[in-house]
């Protein structure tokens, strides 16, 4: 499902054009008075941070304030059996303009299982998704990032993977996860984290303030693939997606 584009992207994407409009020097905008603010020319590097396992009412309720005050989206692909209690917290992720995707019912193995129960696991999570926001696409993450040919047949859309993988389910050590992402991260990376941890959720927002500050932009994962000029492809699997060289 589509998500609202982000206010800081939004204007990224307005200097650029300005930019070009005008030489490689940006232009001076008015901001009230004799006030004027420098828009950045070029291309801003694009990151899209993504969350498995929730939702849970406590941590990933707290992660979503914290990326409203910073403006920021993400992706949550959402564990089925977890939805229930949940769908007012489920409604303000779509409302805030958040990707949501599907990490399965029970979270399983999706290589072991038959056709059948893949059916059960993907299909009555989106339909729980689609009785809370209405029909939507629901991307599909597999569990442990494994596939085989009869998952990417059987999808039906997209398989979304990542290419960032702090492992912040392993302790509650703050500042290692932070680092593990921030000494690592590159144009067009998808980080995998996880918002059912109290120590996720404040990496997660430590991450973003670090980030943005060296201008990264923050997307949903299907902003990322239009922003590179591609359209998403049923049994595809993605995971970074780098900008075009000149």
């Amino acid at each position: 499902m589509k998500g609202k584009w982000p206010k800081r992207l939004l204007l990224m994407v307005l200097s650029a054009g300005l930019a070009l409009a005008g030489g490689e020097n940006a232009y001076p905008l008015p901001v009230g008075g004799e006030a004027q603010v420098e828009l950045p020319t070029g291309p801003a590097p694009l990151v899209a941070l993504t969350f498995d396992d929730g939702p849970r009412n406590s941590t990933t309720g707290r992660l979503l304030e914290g990326l409203e005050l910073r403006e920021v989206c993400s992706t949550f692909f959402l564990v089925g059996s977890r939805i229930e209690g949940s769908e007012a917290l489920i409604q303000e992720m779509a409302a805030a303009g958040h990707q949501i995707g599907i990490h399965t019912y029970d979270h399983v193995m999706i290589t072991d299982l038959s056709r059948q129960d893949f059916d059960l696991q993907v299909g009555k999570t989106r339909a729980l998704l689609s009785e809370i926001l209405g029909p939507g696409d629901y991307w599909l993450r597999p569990p442990y990032g494994i596939v085989d040919r009869s998952v990417v047949k059987w999808a039906d859309g997209p398989l979304v993977l990542w290419s960032v993988d702090p492992e912040d389910w392993k302790d509650n050590d703050t500042g290692r996860i932070v680092a593990a992402v921030t000494e690592h991260v590159s144009d067009g990376d998808i980080i995998l984290m996880h918002d059912i941890y109290d120590s996720s959720v404040d990496a997660a927002l430590n991450i973003v303030d670090i980030l943005l500050d060296r201008g990264y932009c923050f997307v949903t994962v299907e902003q990322l693939i239009t922003l590179r000029g591609l359209q998403a492809e049923k049994g595809r699997l993605y995971t970074a997606l780098r900008p075009a060289e000149d």
